[in-house]
């Protein structure tokens, strides 16, 4: 009797060219439901539908096609068990081979504008994970496929063993059909979660799930592997940005990516420039134009700039190319690139471009894994607000000064803690990054800035415990500090700003980064 395979899939890429080679070169009857089956017919490949298989129609406009006996009997049975032969010739089923399942496009749906709850709930696939679970369950007697790119595959198997598939192809099968009902019922809880949010609170489960993107050559070091995978059905992110050039994105220049994103996504009223080097921002500025931007940005640590990370707020341009092409870079990124500008950028091939239009929209969470599972948090995208700000020196701060301190205190928030950074004219002149003391940061930031540094502006992203830090920054000539303040000898510090000159502003939000 010829083998058994069962085809019912929403994503019908390669279904006809897979159905084609099933029937002609390996002798398999086909069965099917509603869409499929026609897709099937119209093609000339005989197909019987799953309602007549199984006597029973389909029933509640689609929504009982395959919940029957004689699919999950022909399914689940156990060749090796005989009480299951006895009830499959008992009950006149016949064991099932093969299955061929993808799920409702759930994902999709809920992503297109505008789509209504009832609209998404209708998406919610159930005999097709049924099945899927079924298959995989049972991957020692049958093989299921869930994915169009396993077909050539699941075909070769059968050309080069004797048209069978060997037991770990079935394994590798199950295992990814195992993995696609996970992703999926995630999917729809995420959703859930989102429409049912004041049913929630407290909820004890948070689940992660993602497609893998592509395999990394390695992550942070060469004996580490890694993968990139996305979230969702519908790339987002940097899934959804275009590289225009260069070599394939590491794990290290996805990470410093992410950083360079965070940090350009706080300006968007004036051209901004970001230099990231191992998740720091080594120069950062704003410009009259992206090109200045970028050029005060690469200035403020031309040494540290070599092998950076770019990010420019604004459409690359042809001066700014230019300007791009007379260093080293691992990656730039914009919303958008000239023609000319692509053009020049293009002597320098090994650098890799990357247009990501929207490059202010982030996660909300960030999640972080330790030992024996994960921490997560929303993620740190409070607005500055200059109204709730607190000057607590006897000196009040110009329009100008208040510019600077906003400018400097965003950049500080995106600095390894502890972090200290020092900037004049919206530009960063020294960075004091991830240091175990505060005033190790103060002292590189201002090492960093040097004769720059008189005149200049200091921001923190905690409070100072002590009023050293303050007298250091005054020595160096420093006029303006921003920080959360809260420490118990915030008075001290004020005190040391007030005798010597300085302004200080408190914001009452601190911006740890670890």
């Amino acid at each position: 009797m010829a083998r058994l395979a069962l085809l019912s899939v929403s994503n019908k890429t390669n279904l006809i060219d897979l159905a084609r080679s099933l029937v002609e070169e390996f002798d398999f009857d086909l069965i099917s439901s509603g869409g499929t089956a026609q897709a099937l017919k119209d093609a000339g490949l005989p197909v019987t539908k799953v309602a007549d298989y199984t006597g029973s129609p389909e029933i509640l406009g689609g929504r009982v096609k395959t919940l029957h006996p004689r699919i999950h009997g022909g399914i689940l049975a156990r060749r090796d068990v005989p009480q299951d032969i006895t009830d499959l010739e008992n009950n006149q089923i016949r064991p099932i081979d093969l299955v061929v399942v993808n799920l409702y496009p759930f994902e999709e749906t809920i992503a297109k504008p505008g789509v209504t709850l009832a609209e998404a709930v209708e998406q919610i696939d159930i005999g097709g994970p049924a099945m899927l679970r079924a298959s995989s369950k049972n991957f020692a007697h049958l093989t299921v496929l869930c994915d169009p790119a396993q077909y050539n595959e699941y075909l070769e198997e059968l050309r080069q063993n004797n048209g069978e598939a060997s037991l770990e192809f079935r394994q590798k099968a199950a295992l990814k059909g195992f993995l696609h009902t996970a992703s999926y019922d995630q999917a729809i809880a995420q959703a859930l979660t989102c429409q049912f949010a004041s049913y929630l609170a407290g909820t004890q489960n948070y689940n992660l799930s993602g497609t893998q993107l592509q395999s990394l050559r390695y992550g942070e070091n060469p004996h580490q592997p890694a993968a990139w995978y996305q979230t969702g059905a519908t790339p987002t992110g940097w899934a959804a940005a275009t590289k225009l050039q260069g070599k394939e994105l590491s794990y290290n220049n996805l990470v410093d990516l992410e950083a360079a994103r965070r940090i350009i996504a706080e300006f968007t009223d004036t051209p901004a420039a970001t230099i990231i080097k191992h998740t720091n921002p080594c120069g950062t500025a704003l410009g009259s134009s992206i090109s200045e931007a970028y050029e005060k940005a690469f200035n403020a640590d031309s040494t540290s700039a070599f092998g950076g990370i770019v990010a420019l707020n604004r459409p690359i341009d042809a001066a700014t190319a230019s300007e791009l092409t007379k260093t080293f870079l691992e990656c730039v990124v914009a919303p958008g690139c000239e023609a000319d500008a692509q053009e020049i950028l293009g002597k320098k091939s090994n650098v890799r471009v990357l247009i990501l239009p929207d490059l202010s929209s982030g996660p909300k969470e960030t999640v972080k894994a330790i030992a024996g599972g994960f921490l997560v948090q929303t993620s740190d995208d409070i607005i500055a607000d200059t109204s709730q700000w607190q000057v607590v020196t006897e000196r009040q701060p110009t329009n100008d000064e208040l510019a600077e301190l906003l400018f400097a205190w965003k950049v500080c928030k995106h600095v390894k803690s502890n972090a200290i950074v020092v900037t004049s004219d919206r530009t960063t002149l020294g960075v004091g990054a991830g240091q175990m003391n505060r005033v190790g940061s103060v002292k590189i930031a201002l090492e960093q800035a040097g004769e720059k540094a008189k005149g200049a502006t200091l921001a923190s992203d905690g409070f100072f415990p002590f009023d050293d830090s303050v007298k250091t920054a005054a020595a160096a000539g420093i006029t303006a500090i921003v920080q959360p303040g809260g420490s118990l000898r915030d008075k001290d510090s004020i005190k040391a700003a007030n005798d010597l000159g300085l302004l200080m502003v408190l914001t009452g939000v601190r911006h740890f980064l670890h």
